[in-house]
């Protein structure tokens, strides 16, 4: 069985959906799947851009061989060589004899890392600004080292389609609506695009904002990317790469507080919970908690990356920090998690060095403290309510 999308009259989306992987990288959830996406282009010359996972290949197989029909390609385009995109390389060189493979001198290391030098004889090397003509389009190779592998490249065509890599993709598999214009672009989609962006290329910052740089002055009509559905209305275009702005600078998108806590018996739940009635009391809107034993990493570091205060526990365990609590804050720290305002609330029975832990670890992360620790002794006393609504009242005008 075959099935693939015809986005323009010679453009087509011959890519796969995957219900079935648990997690991205064998560490992020994703509960409504992902895109595996491939295209195709039918012009004088055919190329295909990327292939597909592993598990997927007679998936995209079949449909590339009912797009081409009776063609034959003539260049695959390597835009990024990790085996979600690259592992059907040598299947589609064996039958395609005259096939051109297309990439950078890194893209080529990396092939041969992974699959072997069998088609060396079949590399075309491109460099950055370097063009290709296949017919009524001109193909730009414009090099985007770190977004978020060294060799990953963007590749514009003379007609304005942009085909991205893993940049502007999304977790969630295609269910039917192959561009954001069809889509409702409610909180979830976006929080899912944010969630991919955050955990996958987050800590690239600097070769995103780069990227987009030398994307200014460059017509883009549609945005192609290897995850997620494609971009092709001018308003979704200017949407997204404003977003990539703002995540690649490590501001956050809107005033709101995220509540990171640890609890063994449910004292610190308690003063977390408080924290949060009391900050609404103060006005505050957006406030998220999240358990960190309980919520996967990647929902809370994507909401720490959104909001502009951020307030995390650090109780203590055998006098360590808490170890689901220390791992948290490693990780979003690994994210380039930086920029924002900081409170602390630590509990302890008998003594501990979580706090200072804790701080250590988010040393490099450019916080600014709002507040005094509050330091719990086992559970929450009048005097320590009477903190709280401090604290919360601080970090209200904190936002003003």
């Amino acid at each position: 069985m075959f099935f693939y999308q015809q986005l323009e009259n010679d453009l087509y989306r011959i890519g796969v959906n995957d219900r079935r992987t648990a997690r991205f990288e064998n560490m992020f959830p994703m509960p409504d799947g992902v895109s595996y996406n491939s295209y195709l282009i039918k012009d004088e010359k055919k190329v295909l851009f990327d292939t597909v996972d592993a598990s997927f290949i007679n998936d995209f197989y079949s449909n590339l061989n009912h797009a081409l029909g009776e063609d034959k390609l003539d260049y695959l385009v390597i835009t990024h060589m990790e085996p979600d995109h690259s592992s059907a390389i040598n299947m589609v060189l064996k039958d395609h004899p005259d096939c051109k493979l297309v990439g950078n001198k890194k893209t080529f290391q990396f092939l041969e890392q992974f699959f072997g030098d069998e088609f060396k004889d079949r590399y075309l090397e491109v460099k950055n600004g370097e063009t290709l003509e296949i017919g009524k389009r001109t193909l730009e190779f414009i090099f985007a080292p770190m977004v978020h592998w060294p060799e990953v490249m963007f590749v514009l065509s003379s007609e304005g389609e942009l085909f991205s890599a893993d940049a502007f993709g999304t977790f969630g598999a295609i269910e039917g609506h192959y561009s954001s214009d069809l889509i409702d672009m409610d909180r979830a989609f976006i929080d899912e695009a944010r969630r991919y962006y955050i955990n996958i290329v987050g800590k690239q910052g600097r070769s995103v904002i780069a990227i987009l740089k030398k994307l200014e002055g460059k017509e883009v009509k549609m945005i192609l990317p290897l995850h997620g559905p494609i971009h092709r209305q001018k308003d979704k275009i200017e949407y997204f790469i404003e977003k990539y702005k703002t995540w690649g600078s490590f501001e956050s998108e809107e005033d709101g507080v995220l509540i990171a806590y640890s609890s063994m018996y449910g004292n610190t739940e308690e003063a977390a919970d408080m924290l949060a009635y009391e900050l609404s009391e103060n006005g505050v809107k957006n406030i998220h908690i999240y358990d960190v034993s309980e919520y996967d990493y990647s929902y809370i570091i994507s909401d720490a990356h959104k909001f502009s205060n951020f307030v995390y526990t650090a109780i203590n365990y055998n006098t360590d920090l808490y170890p689901r609590m220390d791992a948290f804050l490693r990780e979003l720290v690994c994210t380039g998690f930086q920029n924002r305002k900081v409170s602390v609330i630590t509990n302890m029975s008998w003594g501990g060095r979580a706090e200072k832990i804790a701080e250590e670890i988010l040393e490099s992360s450019k916080l600014e403290k709002i507040g005094e620790t509050i330091s719990l002794k086992s559970s929450l006393d009048e005097e320590k309510v009477g903190e709280i609504k401090e604290l919360a009242k601080a970090i209200a005008d904190s936002m003003k």
